[in-house]
């Protein structure tokens, strides 16, 4: 059977110029793949059009526009999931236009769908005493203790995110002096982040307790599941709420009622701006693209700061202004500025 345009094109996109040209995460382009696979699902059921036959010239903004409303109101997808699965309709539009100009019209039709605009998310982060009491929860006197322990202490001394995590070899620790780990982030863009020596004392003891420290260790897997294979993302959120559970349990007054393995994340960035760290080396050390992402944090512990001046406030300022209103040459001479 011959291939359609679509199929040639779709193929094209998805192995040669999203890892190649655009240099895409391998988890953002099996995102991709996904939208287009579900997407290729509907056509099938809604509009009978078999992923065999499926051609360029079936691809509009009509139904692309029917693809989105049927995720949220069928598959009951939130906005911000409408707006990935949109977005990969876009990047595949964008190449597109330089690998099929005859398609350019269509393609810049399916670029003018705005995306939606979603509810801000709000940060989830816990106190410094909060995260001490969660870290002490694992058994550090089994081996799956002292491992869990290991893995929620770099998370947290890290800023990782958890793909980041789950993704280190061996051969990304660095537990000399000065000690680093080196994360790849979105994009496949790499950064080497400074560790604290409790923290390399925890690793060192870990690889020598694993037999992690020879030459052909260096791109095992630094956290594994018991197959020996990489631990997963649901792995790593499995020992978090784990022990975020039992925290919760033992100290609610400390905990919000659930914890995110992102919050790891989000506690280390406010822990270090609360320490009077510049908010530049936050942006390096989270490997923010943009510093308005980081400022963020800078927005929350101002709102902490607010909070606690009225907790503290001694009723100093007066809550009526003087009657300087009634004062009619203050008040000429305030009018005639910059005349």
């Amino acid at each position: 059977m011959k291939p359609t345009d679509f199929a040639y094109y779709l193929t094209d996109f998805l192995s040669k110029y999203l890892p190649g040209t655009v240099g895409l995460s391998p988890n953002t382009i099996m995102s991709y793949r996904d939208t287009f696979s579900l997407f290729l699902e509907f056509c099938a059921e809604h509009e009978k059009i078999t992923p065999e036959k499926f051609s360029l010239n079936n691809l509009n903004r009509k139904l692309v526009e029917g693809y989105l409303h049927w995720l949220e109101k069928t598959r009951k997808c939130i906005a911000s999931t409408r707006n990935v699965r949109l977005a990969a309709f876009h990047s595949l539009c964008q190449y597109l236009q330089t690998e099929f100009p005859d398609y350019i019209h269509q393609a810049q039709q399916i670029l003018s769908i705005p995306m939606k605009r979603t509810r801000k998310v709000s940060v989830q982060y816990i106190t410094l005493d909060a995260m001490k009491f969660l870290l002490e929860r694992p058994d550090k006197t089994t081996k799956d203790g002292r491992k869990d322990t290991v893995l929620l202490s770099l998370l947290y001394d890290s800023g990782a995110r958890v793909q980041e995590l789950a993704d280190l070899k061996v051969g990304d620790i660095r537990t000399v002096s000065p000690p680093t780990v080196k994360l790849t982030g979105k994009g496949n863009k790499s950064r080497i982040v400074p560790l604290m020596k409790p923290m390399a004392e925890l690793l060192k003891q870990y690889l020598r307790e694993n037999d992690l420290r020879e030459p052909y260790t260096f791109d095992y897997p630094l956290f594994s599941n018991r197959s020996k294979g990489k631990l997963t993302r649901a792995g790593i959120a499995y020992i978090v709420k784990k022990y975020a559970d039992e925290a919760i349990k033992e100290a609610p007054e400390l905990f919000p009622d659930k914890l995110s393995p992102h919050c790891f994340r989000h506690s280390k960035a406010m822990h270090l701006l609360q320490s009077g760290v510049n908010l530049v080396y936050i942006r390096d050390f989270l490997g923010h693209v943009d510093i308005q992402t980081t400022e963020i944090y800078a927005r929350i512990d101002s709102e902490m700061k607010r909070k606690a001046l009225e907790k503290s406030s001694n009723k100093v300022v007066s809550e009526k202004l003087p009657a300087w209103q009634n004062n009619v040459g203050l008040l000429t001479w305030l009018k005639g500025l910059g005349k």
